[in-house]
């Protein structure tokens, strides 16, 4: 199957996965309580996040995705601190299920777990690796001065 059939196989996948990500994050608030449910929802935000990088992006290395969205998602509670939320998030559900409204500390380490897990889960799926072919951290063309695949 050529690259385009890939891709389409990609984002298909990546879709159900948004989706059964959301139904986990909704459902774990009803069969689990306290902490349990709040931090599992945490990180099951950062995990969606993630998911809807791949399926924007579906050739995205694992680390790269996990970066951007570790990254997005401690921008959003780092913009919690400035009060910016609080009115939209108390006005809209969605808005507050998207960009929440109170910054909590803990959250930061929590968005990192999902990160983490759902790099590691899409390395585990695809067999791709989190750096291209060659010595970490050298680009592919230095590695015996020619491309190698990927």
């Amino acid at each position: 199957m050529g690259n385009i059939g890939v891709r389409a196989r990609t984002r298909l996948v990546a879709a159900a996965v948004a989706v059964g990500t959301v139904g986990a994050g909704l459902g774990i608030r009803r069969v689990a309580g306290g902490d349990v449910a709040k931090y599992g929802g945490v990180a099951l935000y950062t995990v969606l996040v993630y998911v809807l990088v791949v399926l924007v992006a579906p050739r995205v290395r694992p680390v790269v995705a996990g970066c951007g969205a570790l990254a997005f998602s401690w921008a959003v509670e780092l913009l919690q601190l400035t009060g910016v939320t609080a009115g939209p998030a108390g006005r809209s559900a969605l808005v507050r299920l998207v960009l929440g409204s109170t910054f909590n500390a803990p959250d930061l380490l929590w968005y990192a777990v999902g990160a983490a897990a759902a790099a590691l889960a899409h390395m585990s799926v695809t067999g791709r690796r989190a750096a291209p072919a060659g010595r970490p951290g050298v680009p592919r063309a230095a590695v015996g001065g020619r491309w190698r695949a990927p």
